[in-house]
Parts: structure tokens; sequence; C-alpha cells
């Protein structure tokens, strides 16, 4: 990024890139599909934007689709290219594997930031597997990115240089809303909160639907009518000021239907269990970490 492009950049719309911004993915899974879907819809030209893809198969329909230049390995891309972000979208056990071998592209841009959405590896875990790479911000996005409308959390080190925080924001926002939290480990609550949530959402559809079947309904009309009452609460919250227990309590009267099926989710403690689920994905996210580290090279 040149210094002009820089300030202007810092100055200027946080949810847009810097024309010269040049971004690789390391990894094409459909995570990366979305953001890179939402970079170019917002205006970031295809040739600016290369993919890192061991699959030939996943290489030629991200070509095919975007246009972007694609590479079997990071070896394979030009010496002189460089880059200011760089998206490590992989799974976790190939996270080491995947930044060894891009060890020589990451000296190669020592001004890139290095964005991971692999869940639950740390920052320093991060900089040792990519060869002591320091400038790193983690993130989580959701599975809702594939169609513009995921949230991420992300994490950046107070230490990090001013425009990490911005490109990384923006890469982010291609694909739905950004929120920050202030310390690293929050990024395994944002995993097993948003990570994970749309889960729990389609777990809660599926477990209407079935009860809807079980009542009588065919099943066409028993998947839209609760595939909708959930889209609908979640966009009458969206519009509200109002804290969801509140906007509960307005549909709950008093002796009505509402409040029966309520106080059978109460007497089961399902609020409990949902926060139960949660922290054991939470605790899972943190696992990770060490089987990432196992699955690595050896020295």
């Amino acid at each position: 990024m040149t210094a002009n492009a820089e300030q202007e950049w810092t100055a200027g719309n946080p949810t847009r890139l810097p024309a010269d911004c040049r971004i690789l993915f390391i990894g094409g899974g459909n995570m990366a599909g979305a953001m890179i879907s939402g970079l170019v819809d917002a205006g970031v030209a295809p040739e600016r934007i290369g993919v890192v893809e061991p699959l030939a198969a996943a290489r030629q329909a991200l070509g095919a689709r975007f246009g972007t230049p694609v590479f079997a390995d990071a070896a394979g891309i030009g010496e002189a290219l460089r880059f200011d972000a760089i998206v490590l979208a992989v799974k976790p056990q190939q996270a080491a594997a995947a930044l060894a071998a891009s060890q020589g592209l990451l000296r190669r841009n020592p001004g890139a930031v290095l964005i991971s959405i692999a869940a639950g590896l740390g920052i320093e875990l991060l900089v040792s597997m990519s060869g002591g790479h320091r400038r790193v911000v983690r993130a989580m996005p959701n599975t809702p990115s594939l169609i513009g409308q995921g949230i991420a959390g992300f994490y950046v080190p107070d230490d990090a240089a001013p425009p990490d925080r911005e490109i990384a924001r923006a890469i982010l926002a291609s694909t739905g809303k950004v929120v920050p939290v202030e310390h690293e480990e929050l990024i395994d609550t944002v995993t097993a909160v948003s990570g994970s949530g749309p889960a729990y959402a389609f777990y809660l559809m599926e477990a209407m639907t079935e009860a809807g079947i079980a009542g009588g309904l065919d099943a066409a009309s028993a998947r839209e009518l609760a595939i909708h009452t959930v889209k609908g609460a979640a966009l009458l919250a969206l519009a509200s000021e109002e804290p969801p227990e509140v906007l509960r309590a307005r549909v709950t009267s008093p002796g009505g239907t509402t409040a029966a099926a309520v106080a059978v989710l109460e007497e089961r403690q399902v609020k409990g269990i949902f926060g139960l689920a949660i922290r054991a994905a939470a605790t899972r996210s943190r696992q990770l970490s060490d089987e990432a580290q196992a699955a690595g090279p050896k020295p």
C-alpha cells in the first residue's frame, strides 16, 4: 500500500479498502469464497485477490467464479508480488503446515497483516507457526457470511500497526457485521456464541419443524412456519432497542399459550443448558490449539 493510500485509508471510511490493497487467502474453502465474493462485490478488483489452494478442482472453481489468481502453493507466487493482508482460511489442524509452507512468502511481506480465521489458534502460536511474523489479527466469522449476512468478532493486539485493525475490519465487513473484542481469550467465546451459533438457530428450527409435524402440519408448512418465525424474530430484535428478554416478555401474555410454552422451557432449564453448550464450544476452541500444534510439521 502506498503512503498516500495509507493516509487516505486511516482517515477515511473504515469499511472501504484502499484501491491498491492486495489480499491473499491461504485456503480456498467456503468461508474464503464468501469473503472473496464480498470483497469483489465491494469493488475490490479480482486480480488484486490471490488464493493458495492445493486442490486442483477448488482452484479451477475459484478461478472460474471470480477470475482471481490461484496458486497450488505459496512457492508458486512470484517473488515480486506483495500483499497488504494474508487471510489464513484453513482448518486449525492444517494451519501449521500451511504457515510453514508460507514462511518465505511472509518474510517477503513483512508489512502484511496476517488475519487468522482458524478457530482456537492463539496469536503467539500463529507467530511461531509463521516463522516470527508478528502482524497478526484473530477473527471468527460465521456461515451466514455465505449470503452476506454474517457477523465476525476480531481481536487486534494493542501494539498492532495502525492500519492493521482497519484493514482487518474492512475485509471482515465484506460479508456482514464486525464486532471487535478487547481481550484475545474472548475470541473463544465469540467462536462459541456466533461462530457455532448458526447451528443453534438451525437446531431450534429443526425442533419447531418436528413439533409442527407431530401436531399435524405437513412437513413443508411446518418448515416454512418455523424458519420464517425465527427470521422474523431476529429482524424484530435487530429493529428494536429493547433486549431480547423484554421482547420475549411482550409476547408472553399471563396465562396464555406462550406463557405455557415458556414455563416448560424454564422448568427444564433450557437457558442453562444453552449456557453449558456454549461453554463446551469455547472449551473445544481452546483445545484446538493443542491439536494444531500436535498435527503440525515436526522439527
